[in-house]
């Protein structure tokens, strides 16, 4: 978790879907170590096609899940909770289940990044109602400004 410690910048791109417009994105996210040192806490803001909007995650280790979790909050009201996140070579994984439905339908996020380098990492973001099939909805790139 250390890797995302400090200032990062994101470039992306969201495609249109239920859960929202296309467009260009960009936002800005610090990451700190919470007290103890076990918990990584990221407050950011983005700007795009729906506006403004402000958020918080905390990131942890699970020892005995043997897993990552993250806890996510926006100042849209939005909501997330994520479990089993894994960390394979330079991939970070997580299948999260979004805490309000999408047209009525239970939703999960498919969220994969690439860590490419010390100062820079890539995602996709994909989703699916309960049954269907995975659909990009976002991608982007993140640099390290701090």
């Amino acid at each position: 978790m250390a890797y995302y410690l400090g200032t990062w910048r994101g470039e992306e791109e969201t495609k249109s879907s239920p859960i929202g417009p296309a467009g260009k994105l960009s936002s800005t996210m610090t990451c700190d170590w919470f007290a103890g040192g076990f918990h990584l806490v990221c407050r950011g803001e983005e700007r795009g096609p729906t506006g403004e909007r402000k958020f918080l995650k905390i990131v942890a280790y699970d020892e005995k899940a043997k897993a990552y979790t993250e806890y996510g909050i926006s100042s849209l009201g939005e909501s997330e909770y994520s479990t089993g996140g894994s960390i394979v070579g330079n991939k970070l994984t997580f299948v999260k289940n979004l805490a309000s439905d999408v047209g009525g339908k239970p939703t999960k996020i498919l969220y994969i990044e690439v860590q490419v380098s010390p100062t820079s990492y890539t995602y996709q973001a994909a989703t699916r109602p309960r049954w269907g099939n995975w659909t990009v909805i976002a991608e982007g790139k993140y640099t390290k400004v701090r």
